[in-house]
């Protein structure tokens, strides 16, 4: 199964892809976790040991790597990469989870992402399409990052959302954008819900079945990301266990 987590930014993507992969990894699943947002939160959210993300270099910053894959430092380079010992030289794993990072923001006055996109576009098609285990991709913000590279071979793209307008007008445009582009599954999760009302709004602008979960807005998850309490708000693991429960359902496996 591919899965990729789009949104606007600060709706809680990051959550819900987190969410996704640690119950996949729980039922003995292989799960490849890639962070392609470039604020790179994924990587805490999975709690893996932050001496290991630091020391993981992001692909858009390997130029040396991606250079003498592309072909050189022409104008004209092969479109098509091999990126198959990619994977294992620069993924850190814990347990059933595989986790890379995509890429970063690229500083004030740098050449353009050309030749990087390049690569990481063949390295997403080559992971969404050859890969039997289970993929969640925690997608930058916004609606940029969607190409036809980014969601080749996707079974389902799971679009999150606020209960506001703007959030809700980025989740529509997103959809829209990837049904253009081939997508034929899609859902939404309706996070930070904090009444009956809130829920309705979000049921009343998304076509029936389209909507996989609803999470409630609970401070206790911020202060769980602050170190303060505990790990987790149980109310959230609920939410978050009936999201897995209506993507496994919804894509059929």
């Amino acid at each position: 199964m591919k899965l990729a987590v789009a949104g606007k930014g600060g709706v809680g993507k990051t959550t819900v892809a987190a969410g996704l992969i640690k119950r996949f990894a729980g039922i003995n699943s292989t799960v490849y976790a890639v962070d392609a947002d470039p604020d790179s939160c994924l990587g805490l959210a999975l709690n893996l040991a932050e001496d290991k993300l630091a020391a993981l270099k992001p692909v858009i910053e390997m130029r040396d790597e991606i250079t003498r894959q592309t072909g050189g430092t022409g104008a004209f380079y092969s479109l098509n990469p091999r990126v198959d010992s990619f994977l294992e030289r620069y993924t850190v794993v814990n347990g059933k989870i595989n986790f890379f990072r995509m890429g970063g923001i690229k500083r004030g006055g740098s050449s353009c992402y050309c030749r990087e996109n390049t690569f990481l576009h063949a390295l997403v098609a080559n992971l969404f399409l050859e890969s039997k285990d289970v993929v969640v991709m925690d997608m930058g913000a916004g609606i940029e990052h969607l190409t036809r590279g980014t969601v080749k071979g996707v079974d389902l793209i799971v679009v999150v959302t606020e209960p506001t307008r703007a959030s809700v007008n980025t989740a529509q445009t997103v959809i829209g954008l990837a049904q253009d582009l081939g997508v034929q599954r899609l859902g939404v999760v309706a996070n930070k819900i904090r009444n009956d009302r809130e829920k309705a709004f979000i049921h009343h602008l998304f076509p029936t079945g389209k909507v996989l979960g609803t999470i409630p807005f609970d401070e206790r998850l911020m202060e769980a990301a602050m170190g303060i309490g505990g790990d987790t708000v149980p109310e959230i693991e609920a939410a978050l266990d009936e999201v897995y429960s209506q993507v496994i359902t919804y894509v059929g496996v």
